[in-house]
């Protein structure tokens, strides 16, 4: 059941960013495009978003535990450091350049966009290299034995 919770939950939230076309790169920047040619419609998007899942986290918390697991799975760390703000710096970068960012781009895999097929592949590839170097930097930090 937890599966087929997680897999609607994904399908509802793919159908969402097709419908307000957040899966369409030129609709996103045009909404970035604050000093030129903006378009505020994603405002409303986002706007709504935030209220449902504000609502959800009431409603979700309001339970004594999750539905389909036996504590819920909350973040615990409130820093900011360095590495926090740098991926966040890079994911509105890369937003801000080509329109998509990881979810919207999955859901445009679904209708065939060759730019989200492109953006995906950098992406993992960002990913593998990101595993990579952290490994790395976390083997070189280790006490010699």
């Amino acid at each position: 059941m937890k599966e087929l919770s997680a897999l609607i939950a994904g399908l509802v939230f793919g159908l969402g960013l097709t419908i307000s076309q957040m899966v369409n790169p030129a609709k996103v920047l045009a909404f970035l495009d604050v000093l030129g040619n903006w378009d505020p419609s994603l405002a409303i998007v986002m706007g709504t978003a935030l209220a449902v899942t504000a609502l959800g986290f009431r409603l979700a918390f309001a339970q004594e535990s999750p539905m389909f697991a036996d504590t819920f799975s909350v973040p615990t760390s409130t820093a900011i450091d360095t590495r926090l703000a740098a991926g966040a710096a890079l994911f509105g970068v890369g937003w801000g350049l080509v329109g998509l960012c990881p979810g919207p781009a999955i859901a445009a895999l679904a209708i065939g966009a060759a730019p989200a097929w492109t953006f995906f592949g950098a992406m993992l590839a960002g990913m593998a290299a990101f595993e990579l170097f952290d490994r790395m930097g976390a083997a070189g930090s280790r006490p010699a034995t």
